[in-house]
């Protein structure tokens, strides 16, 4: 869910309508995500400047809702996931 003011857009927190058991899912997969990039400092520039902006669980459900929209966007209007550009350079 998204809201704006001003010109500035928003995001919400990850709905608790839904699966549950997916929600944690993605949750624990963010978490280990997140560790990883935090420990080797080898994750995405947004990934990194989060982590330097926000606590570590804050972030870690942004980058669970970020994940979230991205499948939901994904599974509503077909296609196949494409990483970044700055990203596949990166790896």
């Amino acid at each position: 869910m998204s809201n704006s003011t001003g010109g500035k857009s928003r995001q919400t927190r990850i709905s608790r309508m839904g699966n549950r058991e997916l929600r944690s899912l993605l949750y624990m997969a963010v978490m280990s995500v997140l560790n990883a990039a935090r420990r080797s400092g080898r994750g995405s520039p947004w990934q990194l400047r989060l982590l330097e902006r926000r606590p570590f669980k804050v972030a870690a459900v942004a980058l669970a809702n970020k994940t979230a929209r991205v499948v939901w966007a994904l599974l509503t209007k077909g296609g196949c996931y494409r990483k970044a550009p700055e990203l596949a350079q990166a790896s």
